[in-house]
């Protein structure tokens, strides 16, 4: 195995990479709507229960596979068993898609940065952002021209991340992070300190944290609990595996993953309460109920928010901008963190340098990205964030757990390899977990996914539309993993 690789500059370094990756757009986005549909303070019970049996122990197992195999994804499965290489294909494959319409929606909080001084979005946000900044296609499934407006800063956020993924792991990912992250908790603490002091901002978190006790019984609302974990903690798609392969050998790996897991729920939590602060706050601006105005992702983002700053009683460019350049360092944090899997992937099959795996991977990436920056764009990115997220890194992660616990029966000695250099001990509680609590609740996650599916088309769109950009991609990416393994390892990296 390489001794040679390259390593994080320390363990601060590592778990602060590990949180910037998990730590993305949907905990700003996504994690106040879900909790708040979900029942409130009622749905932290359920949230809590999947990060201590599915969010953990999953960190845990692909710590551990990283640090033993000493790989990216895939050739540290394939060191695991032969037959497990095709997996760490299509999770590469999967957080390669996930880059393409990922930067583009870092491109579009580039944009809004700018468009903050002075308010540029004017009374009608909605209308900004889908007539002047998208020039959004009049129905789903067309794809027009590229939208130069976008262009300009998708190029500025690749450039960035393909230079910091070039300079290395801890001259590059580990600096960034030292400074993005600090920055992006300091600048999101000031928001919401500045939403509490809102007027109604009391009525938003009495909505937030209400607990709905009716719904704590309510199937979907833990399948929602473990969707959330899941899709927060950046797990199931290569990022953690390859992460932790470049930790130095006597390292904790048992706490790394307690540490990153709660950093990372902190952080969501923080989100729901500045976002829920703002959202009464608009709510009473407009003599309406809180749920009235409670949206979650791009709309949030890009039409809620920017209305919510509209009203501020002053410094609303400042604290616009801080919204914006949050959601910047989130997302950069997170891009680089995925792309560096595919960069590590590529420089150990294919035996090429890492400048040339930075240049062939994100050149590639990049491309394929301009389709999100065209007038049908934005339709185009909701199938397949859709597709790739609930048919992608669910099932792959449902793939991995099972395929590891039951098959290549590799628990025992993972747990060994992570509790023999842990302080802290993982006893039966993680095995039952993995063999028994996460492989049923994926199980029926994904039933219900394609049971939803079959009934009607995702958000109504065209038939074609969700074949090619949702069921083509999905299938694509397996595929292509199957094929990626066929090319064999040279003799020294086995």
């Amino acid at each position: 195995m390489d001794n040679n690789r390259q390593q994080w500059g320390s363990r601060y370094g590592f778990i602060l990479a590990a949180v910037g990756s998990a730590v993305g757009l949907g905990n700003i986005w996504r994690f106040p709507a879900v909790a708040y549909e979900n029942g409130g303070g009622a749905f932290f019970i359920p949230y809590l229960f999947a990060l201590l049996t599915a969010g953990i122990p999953i960190l845990i197992m692909e710590f551990t596979i990283g640090h033993k195999y000493r790989g990216s994804s895939p050739l540290s499965l394939f060191r695991m068993n032969k037959k497990a290489e095709w997996l760490g294909w299509w999770q590469v494959l999967i957080a390669f898609v996930i880059s393409t319409y990922y930067s583009i929606i870092i491109a579009w909080a580039v944009k809004y940065t700018v468009y903050s001084f002075g308010t540029q979005w004017g009374k009608d946000p909605g209308g900004f952002l889908f007539g002047s900044v998208l020039k959004l296609a009049d129905k789903p499934g067309e794809i027009g021209s590229l939208v130069p407006g976008i262009l300009i800063p998708l190029i500025i956020v690749w450039g960035i991340t393909l230079l910091v993924l070039y300079r290395g792991v801890s001259k590059g990912i580990e600096k960034l992070n030292r400074i993005f992250l600090p920055a992006l908790v300091i600048m999101f603490t000031i928001i919401v300190i500045r939403a509490l002091t809102l007027d109604g901002a009391v009525e938003g978190l009495n909505a937030f944290f209400k607990p709905n006790w009716d719904l704590i019984l309510d199937g979907k609302v833990w399948v929602a609990a473990y969707g959330q974990i899941f899709f927060s903690l950046s797990i199931a798609f290569a990022i953690m595996i390859t992460y932790s392969s470049y930790l130095p050998k006597k390292s904790d790996i048992n706490n790394n993953a307690f540490i990153t897991a709660f950093a990372n729920s902190g952080f969501e939590l923080l989100a729901g309460i500045g976002v829920f602060a703002a959202l009464g706050f608009m709510a009473k601006q407009q003599g309406v109920a809180v749920d009235e105005v409670v949206s979650s992702g791009i709309g949030l983002a890009f039409v809620v928010f920017p209305s919510i700053i509209n009203e501020f009683p002053g410094m609303n460019g400042f604290f616009g901008g801080l919204f914006f350049l949050s959601l910047v360092f989130a997302g950069m944090t997170s891009l680089i963190s995925i792309v560096e899997t595919y960069v590590a992937a590529v420089q150990e099959k294919f035996q090429i340098s890492r400048t040339k795996a930075v240049l062939a991977g994100g050149l590639v990436a990049s491309v394929i990205s301009l389709l999100f920056a065209t007038n049908g764009g934005l339709y185009l990115l909701d199938v397949v964030d859709y597709f790739i997220n609930n048919f992608g890194i669910t099932l792959a992660g449902l793939v991995e757990v099972v395929l590891v616990s039951w098959f290549f029966k590799e628990l025992g000695g993972l747990q060994k390899h992570a509790n023999d250099i842990s302080d802290l001990r993982t006893g039966t509680w993680w095995k039952f977990c993995l063999s028994f609590i996460t492989p049923l609740v994926l199980g029926y996650m994904m039933f219900d996914n394609i049971r939803q599916n079959l009934k009607e088309n995702y958000e109504s769109y065209p038939a074609e539309l969700i074949m090619y950009a949702g069921v083509f991609v999905a299938i694509a990416v397996i595929i292509g993993g199957i094929l990626l393994s066929v090319k064999r390892w040279k003799s020294s990296q086995m």
